[in-house]
């Protein structure tokens, strides 16, 4: 039987296929971690949402939109922070505590710096070839928040 390609072997044939070098993950800057960390979460809410339902597009982009914003992230990371461990605490304050120049259509100065944290923190695991932890931790936020997707 064959096995199936994990998040981990995907990055890793990632790297390998576009001979990618390896990188001290702590040089990279927290937004370039919140910028693959946005990524990576949207693609996993996607490939939740499309396993759970075969839906035309439209529909399929208004039920990820409810979970992949600004506001949900940061009330993802006020009922997370606790949980963190004191390296992922230190990457989310990194990403939170960033000067970016841009700013949510949708959300408050504070919870877009939030969910930059929140990013960067993702990407940072992903990255590093956290993938348990990662969705670990999306799990624990949305069943702390009481969220179902």
């Amino acid at each position: 039987m064959e096995e199936s390609i994990t998040s981990i072997s995907i990055l890793d044939e990632i790297r390998k296929k576009f001979d990618c070098k390896a990188v001290d993950i702590r040089t990279y800057s927290p937004l370039t971690l919140a910028y693959i960390g946005d990524a990576v979460y949207d693609l996993i809410i996607r490939s939740v949402i499309v396993a759970r339902a075969n839906k035309p597009p439209a529909k399929l982009h208004k039920t990820v939109i409810q979970y992949v914003n600004a506001k949900t992230q940061a009330k993802m990371i006020e009922v997370l922070e606790a949980e963190l461990t004191e390296e992922e605490t230190a990457v989310y304050h990194r990403g939170r505590n960033a000067k970016s120049y841009t700013t949510a259509k949708n959300a408050s100065v504070g919870d877009y710096r939030k969910a930059t944290g929140l990013e960067a923190l993702f990407g940072y695991l992903y990255l590093n070839d956290e993938t348990d932890r990662l969705l670990s931790l999306i799990c624990l936020a949305f069943d702390k928040m009481g969220i179902t997707i």
